[in-house]
This record gives structure tokens, C-alpha cells and sequence, in this order.
């Protein structure tokens, strides 16, 4: 087959492949997705997907033209790689040969080892996960959800409207409170307090009760018992790299990448982007990290394509400091949280304006000054600090 394969079916295997032909790579493009979906927005499906109902069609992104020749494989997960040999296999056994490899397997949901049925415990990653969890879930369904992160409060917020009675258990003092803080993250559980959800922090879940189909209870840590008719474990996530074993890749987290998001191998022309890459930020401290924000997909597809092409056509790629500005949102209930930065590395956290219980803004800092900043119901107030933010990387250039 060659031309370049794209291993991953969403927004960031979709941006690498519109950013090869925007550079000029007029080649086959293979992508190879595990769902049966074309690419389509995550971040609904704990909040007005899964409260609405989910209509995969209005989820779908916008693809440009330029990608209408590019053949999708959906529903077929790949399995194992070669680099040297510059394949990649399938689970249906197929073998598809590349010149070039876009790695955009992303992630999937922690599954905890813990004793009990199975059958009731469900993860929120996927449409049609979305689609199940809405047609269970009924007023007065008794919702347990590990994990106090943002897809775990979203899901909360979006069950308490539908009428479910929920409750969040979590190791952590507070919620979400490795990207916001202690302070934010207490201001924001007495709002979800007050729409009715309880919390169990500090406490883990130490096993699950019912019949050998389904959940019906679950002990936690501190010997207390809750009734559960569903459990959504949020609980982070898991990069999916094992695909990738064999090759001699640093996979310690994710996969590494450099500036131009290349993949340090010499084997073969191969970058990575979206959740799955570890790499380099020039606007903070160059630390390569995983950065699991909506925006990046984009921002690492783009740069990722570009290589790729570059690479492809024995030119050499871009290789100017990485300074995208990872971003995200969130919407629980009617307030909105929205965040430019990287909030969650800082050493020092100030509310500057506002409180905490009600409309606010929270500066992040670290030695080198303000790293990140984060809004409840100010969205046009962060403006400023945005662009703030993006001048850290004029030091770069």
C-alpha cells in the first residue's frame, strides 16, 4: 500500500492527515481507526451529548476537502508494528506497509483491579459508551463515579439534571484539584454539593456488591456502603502504546516526541500527536509532557503533518521552539470554567478576583512568573492573560 498511515481515527489522526496535504504530500493516507466512527468531539459526551441524547452526526468534525481521498479502515484496531519493516498489523490479521507513520492512538480509561461484578461499571470515552450510559440512566438511578477529575464532576453535573442520584468517590482532598487547587477545588464541590451530589474523598472503593451480572452496591475504604444501579470509573487514563512494543521507543508516558513532534527512531519517518505525545512546550519550561487539553490534537496534528511531509520529501522539517497554548473548559451545571497555561505545575496559587463560590479568577505561578490562569463565569476576562501567556514564548525566538 505505502504512502503514510495514520494509526488513530480522531482529531489529532484527522489534523495530521489535513496537515500533510496542506504541505503539499500528495500520496496515499491511510487511517486506521478502532471505533466505527469517522472523528468526531469527546467533550460533549459528559455534557450535552450525554444529557440530550447522543446523535453521532452532529458530533462529527468538519473535514477539509483535501482529505476527501483519504481511506478510512474504522473499526479495525492495529495491533503490533514493525518500524524496520514499515508495517503496521491489524487485529483482523492485515498487514498495511507506510513510507510514513502517524501515531495517534491516544488514550482509553484506568480500569482498577477491584474484587466484585463486573457487569454495571462503565467508563465514558466513547459515543457509543455516551449512548448506553444516557439510556440507563433515569431519575432516581443511584450513580457512583470514581474519580473527582473533570470528566468524573462534568458526568455528576449531567446526571443530577437527569434526575439520578449520585456520588463521587475519590482518594483526592478535593475535587479536581491537581489542575485547579485546593481553594478552586473546595469552591467547586460545595457548588455541586448544593445540587444535590455527595462526596466520599479521601476513601476509596474496596469492592463491588451484587449479582454475578451486576453491581448493586459498592464498601469503600472506610466501611461504608452505597447503593450503585450504575459505576462510571474515571479515574485517569492509559496511553495506547502497546501496539508500539518492539521498536525500541521511549514509552515510558505516551510516546516522546521532539519539537517538530518527530519520534527519535531510525527506522522510519514516524511523529506522533493528540493525547498520546510527550512533548517539549517552549512557553514553559521545555519539560516534555502529555498534555490531555482539546486543543492540542490540533496544535500537535499540525505540526506533526508538516514533518511528516517534509520528511517525506527529503526536506528537513521545522524544528522553531513548540509554543502552542494548551487550553480547556469545562461546563458543570450553568458555570463555566475555562483555563489558558499550564495551571496544573504550579508552585503558587492566588485568587485574584472573586471567590472561589462564585465568579473568579485564579492566577498559577511558578519561579519563572504567571504560568497559567484559570475563570469561572470570566471567560472575557482571561483574554488578556492569554496573550499574557503567549509572550513567554517570544524569549524563544
Amino acid at each position: 500500500m505505502g504512502g503514510v498511515v495514520v494509526v488513530g481515527g480522531g482529531l489529532g489522526g484527522l489534523r495530521a492527515a489535513e496537515s500533510l496535504r496542506a504541505s503539499g504530500y500528495a500520496g496515499a493516507i491511510t487511517v486506521v481507526g478502532d471505533e466505527p466512527h469517522l472523528p468526531y468531539n469527546r467533550p460533549p459526551l459528559s455534557k450535552e451529548a450525554l444529557s440530550g441524547g447522543v446523535e453521532i452526526d452532529r458530533l462529527l468534525f468538519r473535514r477539509k476537502a483535501g482529505v476527501d481521498d483519504v481511506a478510512w479502515l474504522l473499526g479495525r484496531a492495529a495491533v503490533a508494528s514493525d518500524l524496520a519493516a514499515h508495517t503496521v498489523t491489524l487485529a483482523d490479521g492485515a498487514s498495511l506497509e507506510f513510507d510514513g507513520l502517524v501515531i495517534a492512538s491516544g488514550i482509553r480509561p484506568r480500569r482498577l483491579p477491584i474484587p466484585g461484578p463486573s457487569g454495571g461499571r462503565h467508563v465514558l470515552r466513547t459515543a457509543d459508551d455516551a449512548g448506553y450510559l444516557r439510556s440507563r440512566m433515569a431519575p432516581g438511578t443511584h450513580v457512583i463515579i470514581m474519580g473527582a477529575g473533570f470528566i468524573g464532576c462534568e458526568t455528576a453535573a449531567t446526571a443530577r439534571k437527569l434526575g439520578c442520584e449520585v456520588a463521587i468517590v475519590a482518594i483526592d482532598p478535593e475535587p479536581m484539584v491537581r489542575p485547579l487547587g485546593t481553594e478552586l477545588g473546595a469552591g467547586l464541590r460545595r457548588r455541586h454539593e448544593a445540587h444535590g451530589v455527595h462526596f466520599h474523598l479521601g476513601h476509596t472503593i474496596d469492592a463491588f456488591h451484587g449479582t454475578s451480572y451486576d453491581v448493586e452496591s459498592v464498601s469503600l475504604s472506610d466501611g461504608t456502603e452505597l447503593p450503585a444501579s450504575i459505576v462510571i470509573e474515571a479515574v485517569g487514563s492509559v496511553t495506547n502504546v502497546e501496539w508500539l512494543d518492539g521498536n525500541g521507543l521511549d514509552l515510558s508516558d505516551g510516546l516522546l516526541v521532539d519539537s517538530a513532534m518527530q519520534v527519535d527512531t531510525p527506522l522510519a519517518p514516524v511523529v506522533a500527536v493528540g493525547d498520546i505525545a510527550r512533548h517539549p512546550n517552549a512557553l514553559f519550561d521545555g519539560i516534555p509532557r502529555r498534555i490531555e487539553h482539546w486543543n492540542m490534537p490540533t496544535e500537535t496534528g499540525r505540526r506533526a503533518g508538516a514533518t511528516l511531509a517534509a520528511l517525506l520529501g527529503g526536506s528537513e522539517p521545522d524544528r522553531s521552539p513548540f509554543t502552542a497554548m494548551p487550553s480547556f473548559w469545562s461546563d458543570q451545571y450553568s458555570y463555566r470554567l475555562q483555563s489558558f497555561g499550564m495551571p496544573g505545575i504550579a508552585d503558587r496559587i492566588v485568587v485574584v478576583d472573586g471567590d472561589p463560590d462564585g465568579p473568579c479568577i485564579v492566577e498559577y505561578h511558578d519561579a519563572t512568573g504567571l504560568i497559567g490562569v484559570v475563570g469561572v463565569d470570566r471567560t472575557q476576562d482571561l483574554v488578556p492573560y492569554r496573550k499574557q501567556l503567549m509572550s513567554r514564548g517570544l524569549a524563544t525566538r
